[in-house]
């Protein structure tokens, strides 16, 4: 939940700039920020860091899904609030929980699925279906969403043999690298204005990354996907504080339910004995 909170600071941060800068060039600054704070903290702290990964095509997955998710995520932004992207954007729980008991394995019972079924009613009551027309566009946070899913998936995959700071670190050279490559396909837009912008959202991101990436290392991934509907909520409240976007009564009903699907889910998982 703590991640959630810092990827939301971040959209937010991310959307004052994002319409007047081209996407590659947004991935290109904001990655080489985060891979020099990444150096420069692992220069501090004399960390061991190697470049080579015992799984090359769960890593290069995962990078590919990152970017594309967080693409799909990025455009959707400019068509619509935050809190109604995060939203559409958290259908994710369900893929999580459907890929999770495909690919990892995990056992998911009948009460769990309840609770994320709940989460997405709330995610009904966010949207608010009666009051908006159709768009295409709303389908582009969902597609974000699968994604997303497929690079959490990834990262479970490879999580035995790489620890969680080296994951991080070479998503971000390899994403200052592909976005690099493909700013130069695109005319220049940046303006040293975006900097301070750029710069903070970088930060937090980096500390949303590894929040999300130890919750992945040391819990399953169905457990927690309800928990990431929380994210709406941050969403609501830093919307609300950064981009001057007023929740309607709707989204309030829709991130209380959301909240007590995951609150449910973790009190579950606690009776059982699963988590402390």
């Amino acid at each position: 939940m703590t991640g959630m909170a810092f990827f939301s600071i971040q959209d937010s941060l991310i959307k004052f700039i994002f319409e007047d800068i081209a996407l590659f060039e947004l991935y290109l600054g904001r990655t080489l920020i985060q891979a020099t704070i990444l150096l420069a903290f692992v220069i501090l702290t004399k960390k061991h860091i190697t470049l080579k990964t015992h799984y090359p095509f769960l890593t290069l997955l995962r990078v590919i899904c990152f970017f594309f998710g967080f693409s799909f995520f990025y455009i959707s932004l400019t068509y619509m609030s935050l809190a109604m992207a995060n939203a559409l954007f958290f259908s994710s729980p369900f893929f999580v929980s459907i890929l999770a008991t495909i690919f990892l394995k995990e056992k998911v019972g009948i009460r769990r699925w309840g609770a994320v079924a709940i989460g997405f009613i709330g995610v009904i009551f966010v949207v608010n279906p009666q009051n908006i027309s159709f768009n295409y566009l709303y389908i582009f946070p969902i597609i974000a969403a699968v994604f997303l899913t497929i690079r959490d998936i990834a990262t479970k995959g490879i999580a035995t043999k790489t620890n969680s700071f080296e994951i991080i670190f070479i998503t971000s050279l390899l994403m200052t690298l592909f976005s690099g490559i493909g700013s130069l396909f695109f005319e220049f837009t940046f303006k040293i204005e975006y900097l301070p912008n750029l710069f903070i959202s970088s930060i937090f991101l980096t500390i949303a990354y590894i929040f999300s990436v130890l919750t992945i290392f040391y819990a399953p991934l169905s457990l927690t996907a309800s928990s990431r509907y929380s994210v709406i909520v941050f969403g609501m409240i830093f919307g609300y504080f950064i981009l001057n976007e007023v929740p309607s009564t709707n989204m309030v009903i829709g991130a209380t339910i959301i909240s007590l699907s995951g609150l449910f889910v973790i009190r579950r998982q606690k009776k059982l004995g699963k988590i402390e």
